[in-house]
């Protein structure tokens, strides 16, 4: 039988801490409690830091909407580092369980899908300076919000036919704010007024086909509706995190690049390496190999067997076990 180890997929170290992340998680005792008070600072510090940041996002919203102008240097200076510092956190699994939304919903969401969408281009290997401005510009994504009413904005209910034709003007308003900022790439804005394009033509302002849409609001798309779908606001209550992964893949052919919502996919799943998990059969195992090109069919092993859901498509996912962190 196939015998696997902690360091087949990751290093020890990294190994350590995650197993410490979903002790403290989970309510188990931890045997040392150096480790615990480190892992503990770790995730404290990033919640804090994503407090911090979405504070002052909804300030900058506050700026832009009296003033139209928008104050790119406090951006730059105060938020994208904080953004920058929790991109480089290993522990992808746990950190995605910190950028769910708790409040606030419209300031926080800016700030994650900066992050999530500086992790995305890391995994693609975008080189820095456009690393840079992808982060910028996933950041600003939502600039054009702050033109928005805020009875529209901010109403706890579903909107209108109108109020959500309104609602949608956003990506352009945010392009206008951006577009004649000296200082940004010109790609920035084109972040705000895309990242609603879908690959098959559906998508808001302009309906584009997949050609005419940056690369950079393809990555945001993902970025965005990932986060919008795992978070709870008044009227939408966060998803599992299974079916908001599965929604996903769905998507792969149509709305979103194929390649790089593999590349998303497979980064995610590869997380839960280790993970306990119930299979749609009603049986319990856990990960131990994720395929990079269909990463939901990863290879599972059972008390007795293993499995390969590439091989077995019948059987799915059906949740992560014994794990608030995962939103199931």
């Amino acid at each position: 039988m196939m015998k696997t180890t902690p360091s087949a997929f990751t290093s020890l170290s990294d190994y350590q801490i995650e197993t410490l992340l979903d002790s403290i998680r989970n309510g188990k005792p931890v045997q040392d409690p150096t480790s615990q008070n480190a892992v503990n600072t770790k995730i404290n510090d990033i919640s804090r830091k994503l407090d911090a940041a979405s504070i002052q996002m909804e300030e900058i919203f506050d700026v832009v909407a009296k003033t139209g102008v928008v104050p790119v240097s406090e951006i730059k200076n105060e938020i994208m580092p904080a953004i920058r510092q929790a991109a480089e956190i290993p522990h992808i699994y746990h950190l995605f369980y910190e950028l769910k939304s708790k409040d606030e919903y419209t300031y926080r969401h800016t700030v994650c899908v900066g992050i999530i969408s500086t992790l995305l281009g890391k995994w693609l290997n975008l080189n820095q300076s456009d690393l840079n401005d992808l982060s910028l510009g996933a950041t600003l994504h939502d600039i054009g919000k702050a033109r928005i009413p805020a009875d529209i904005l901010n109403k706890p209910g579903r909107l209108t036919l109108e109020e959500y034709a309104e609602m949608k003007r956003h990506t352009v308003y945010g392009y206008r704010l951006l577009k004649d900022i000296p200082e940004l790439n010109d790609r920035v804005a084109l972040i705000a007024l895309q990242h609603h394009e879908r690959e098959d033509g559906g998508g808001y302002p302009f309906s584009l086909p997949s050609d005419k849409i940056d690369e950079f609001a393809k990555i945001v798309a993902i970025a965005d509706v990932y986060h919008a779908m795992s978070s709870s606001r008044v009227y939408h209550q966060a998803e599992p995190f299974h079916i908001v992964i599965s929604q996903m893949q769905n998507d792969v052919f149509g709305k979103f690049d194929p390649k790089i919502m593999l590349v998303f996919l497979y980064r995610i799943m590869d997380s839960l390496v280790g993970k306990r998990v119930l299979l749609s059969n009603g049986e319990e195992g856990t990960i131990l190999m994720v395929d990079k090109f269909e990463p939901l069919r990863a290879l599972i092993k059972t008390d007795d067997t293993l499995i390969d859901l590439r091989l077995n498509r019948g059987l799915r996912i059906s949740r992560v076990l014994n794990d608030s962190i995962v939103g199931v």
